[in-house]
């Protein structure tokens, strides 16, 4: 080849090469367009792991389209309370919200499907349902209706049963009792003579220290250090039976869902099953940590005392069989929750609970063992 050839053969690839890349870029810019994002949170910034998730969520999906699609978190209370962030994501005001379903069981109990039930299913159960029981598939149907799309994205585990101003001693301690619990949980306590009082967690640490509730229902150890209950309800009672597990829901605005580039619609759903496992996980890290603090700095921890646990679950029965029977949307989630949760239990009957059972006492024995120091 000459010298002439040459420079003309590699002109044509210079320019080949250009025209390919000056393609390229626009290509890139319509799959990854800029799209800013609001997300409103039912939680404090002082809660780090149920606000962290909104936060990490939104470092996730930023990180991975070099930030081209943003999602800016903000705290309740700073665009809408605690208690309307499914309302606000329903009516567009913000594109998405990190919150519990079960704070709406006043529009529709089928709501607490998505987040928990009273003596229902524990964390990997629920998560298991969700995923592999068609759980998801109905919250979805469910919340077609509140133009929302709905994504597991956070999970407390089990919470603990509150913290009371007075001991509680029999099933007679409850009646006329003003307590802060949301959910179905609230709708129980009721019929055990229980006042239940809906309010946000910021709201919570005033109200017991005014006397204006008599106890509250939160989380874990982890978070209920952090709003201080102990210096105002000193009785920290367990288990919290009305919530076993406690799903966080990515609320999303259905039409601004449909309107995601589909690799941004995937991009939000393994972001949060991250921050579903990272949620989970740090609870388990840091509730007994927060436990062993929280009864060295004056918590009295208390059972509920066995008449209260009997009588909480007779009437969380009945409550469903009332649901079912009068609320069809309830029943078409019952009709799937109930056998799986049956079959779950026969399977930790035999492999899960009697592990758990003998790891427990064991550790408890060679705690007993150790040699004082």
């Amino acid at each position: 080849m000459d010298r002439r050839s040459f420079f003309r053969t590699a002109g044509q690839a210079s320019a080949g090469a250009a025209a390919a890349t000056v393609l390229a870029a626009p290509a890139i810019a319509q799959s990854q367009p800029k799209i800013s994002w609001r997300l409103t949170s039912a939680y404090p910034k002082s809660l780090d792991t149920l606000y962290g998730i909104s936060e990490q969520l939104s470092k996730r999906v930023s990180e991975a389209t070099d930030g081209n699609f943003t999602i800016q978190p903000f705290a309740a209370g700073e665009i809408v309370g605690a208690l309307q962030a499914t309302d606000a994501v329903t009516a567009g005001t913000v594109e998405c919200a990190h919150t519990l379903s079960s704070f709406s069981i006043g529009k529709d109990p089928a709501f607490a499907f998505d987040t928990s039930l009273p003596f229902g299913l524990n964390t990997r159960q629920h998560i298991s349902w969700l995923y592999y029981g068609g759980g998801r598939e109905l919250v979805n149907e469910f919340m077609d209706e509140y133009n929302i799309h709905a994504i597991p994205a956070g999970n407390t585990g089990a919470q603990m049963g509150g913290w009371f101003r007075k001991e509680i001693k029999s099933l007679d301690d409850l009646q006329g009792l003003k307590m802060r619990i949301a959910g179905l949980g609230g709708t129980i306590m009721s019929r055990l003579g229980v006042v239940p009082q809906v309010i946000g967690g910021g709201d919570i640490y005033p109200s017991l220290e005014r006397g204006t509730i008599d106890a509250a229902e939160f989380s874990g150890p982890y978070d209920d250090e952090k709003l201080g209950f102990q210096k105002v309800a000193p009785f920290y009672y367990y288990p919290g039976w009305w919530e076993g597990t406690a799903n966080v829901m990515l609320a999303i605005n259905k039409d601004k869902w449909n309107e995601l580039p589909k690799q941004y619609q995937a991009l939000v759903e393994a972001a949060s099953s991250e921050t579903m496992s990272h949620c989970v996980a740090k609870y388990d890290a840091r509730n007994p940590e927060a436990l062993y603090r929280l009864v060295a700095n004056g918590a009295q921890l208390r059972p509920f005392p066995q008449d209260v646990l009997q009588a909480a679950l007779t009437e969380s029965r009945k409550l469903y069989d009332e649901y079912a029977a009068s609320n069809p949307k309830f029943k078409k989630f019952y009709d799937s929750w109930l056998p799986f949760s049956q079959k779950q239990q026969v399977w930790w009957r035999v492999a899960e609970i009697p592990f758990d059972s003998f790891a427990s006492a064991s550790a408890g024995q060679q705690q007993q063992q150790q040699p004082q120091q």
